[in-house]
């Protein structure tokens, strides 16, 4: 893929970060990414989850669904506005500090929620606050880390994953019984994150772009998605997203629903087993990934051969609906999800059309993994309600997860 840089693109795109610099800016990257998704996992999983059970357990599984289905899409808008008025600005700090600030406030006020309209306002203005924080932390890697190293780089933040996830589910389980000190807790990490980054990640400044009249603006924000690559990049991790939370949006009530657990196991409990069994195969398959993906140079092989095992490997729970056969779910599922996402993530940085629109663009791709969580929880409500139950659940997710690997295959200028 040929992109001409003009002058005023290279004046607007800050210089590839020293190696020592490099260190010093990863590891805070890795600190924002492990608390994000602290706060994701862990509210996702068990904290709103339990929090619905208990204001509505008779409907919970369509009232859970109509929050994160109408969450998803403030998730969904917010991130690439926000990324393309971060790179309007020329500045990526002030968004990251802002939405980890607001995030805080929105979870203590989710933590007071007592009916399902109010849990659904303050998770949508979190998921909101959420995505303005994300979509510039996001688009950090393609500002100043070098092309040659972007699937190392990609395989350290990922590892915020694995690490985060696994950390905000054993931080929601053990605050289950005191909801709104997990609440905080979980937007308390997102915010000192957001302070650190900021504050020793010494932004280089950009210069702010061009104004730009509002019918260019409307027509260029979805640009990217005319250029072949990151179209089918775009299709290939929305379809993967669809399928895997459409299974994973609903972990406790599967547990509580669908397997049988040992006797004494609780389905808090048991996530808080299962979740560190996915994280630990997804921080090894993260590192792997990201690094023989740089070794090797081919990319499209470990996301396509990972979008493959994420969706045969629904098929466990369906034949082995019991504990065992989810904790080999559990593991399979976090080595494919957590290959998938590290060097997938390197596939689009290395087919961004433009360097100085990467946080619009990498926005714009984040809606293939927000925009999907728009839709699963419609789909799997559905699903479960007509299609078979959790059983029904699996198959389908698996059928989108394959569908995503096939995705991969006509994207041409990366091996």
């Amino acid at each position: 893929m040929n992109v001409t840089t003009t002058d005023a693109d290279r004046r607007r795109t800050p210089a590839p970060e020293s190696p020592a610099g490099t260190g010093r800016l990863l590891g805070l990257l890795a600190f924002a990414n492990t608390a994000m998704f602290a706060l994701y996992m862990g509210v996702g999983s068990v904290l709103l989850p339990t929090q619905i059970a208990q204001i509505d357990p008779a409907h919970k599984v369509a009232a859970l669904g109509m929050i994160g289905g109408v969450s998803a899409v403030f998730a969904t808008l917010f991130n690439p506005v926000a990324g393309a008025l971060s790179d309007r600005t020329g500045r990526r700090g002030p968004w990251i500090l802002g939405g980890g600030l607001a995030a805080l406030a929105m979870m203590a006020l989710l933590g007071g929620a007592t009916t399902v309209l109010l849990a659904t306002i303050a998770w949508c203005l979190g998921q909101a606050a959420m995505n303005v924080h994300q979509s510039a932390v996001t688009a950090v890697v393609p500002d100043r880390i070098p092309p040659a190293r972007r699937g190392t780089a990609s395989a350290v933040v990922g590892l915020g994953l694995p690490v985060g996830g696994t950390l905000g589910v054993l931080i929601a389980s053990q605050t289950v019984s005191g909801l709104r000190t997990g609440y905080l807790v979980l937007g308390a990490v997102v915010a000192v994150a957001a302070v650190l980054l900021t504050a020793l990640g010494r932004e280089p400044r950009r210069e702010p772009a061009p104004p730009v009249p509002f019918g260019r603006q409307l027509k260029a924000f979805l640009s990217a998605l005319a250029t072949h690559d990151f179209r089918w990049a775009f299709i290939g991790r929305a379809l993967l997203v669809l399928g895997y939370f459409c299974v994973v949006g609903y972990p406790l009530y599967i547990l509580t629903d669908h397997i049988e657990l040992p006797a004494g196991l609780e389905p808090a409990a048991a996530i808080a087993i299962l979740t560190p069994v996915s994280m630990a195969a997804m921080g090894v398959s993260t590192v792997l990934g990201g690094v023989l993906s740089d070794r090797w140079n081919r990319r499209k092989l470990f996301v396509g051969v990972s979008a493959a095992l994420a969706g045969l490997v629904m098929i466990v729970p369906v034949v082995s609906p019991t504990w065992t056969g989810m904790l080999v779910f559990s593991a399979v599922n976090g080595l494919a999800f957590g290959c998938f996402m590290a060097v997938d993530t390197a596939v689009v940085t290395l087919v961004l059309p433009r360097a100085e629109d990467a946080a619009r663009d990498m926005g714009v791709l984040n809606i293939a993994s927000a925009g999907p969580q728009i839709i699963a929880p419609f789909v799997a409500s559905a699903v479960i309600a007509g299609l078979g139950g959790y059983t029904g659940l699996f198959l389908v997710g698996g059928a989108l997860s394959l569908l995503g690997a096939l995705a991969i295959l006509p994207i041409r200028s990366v091996r």
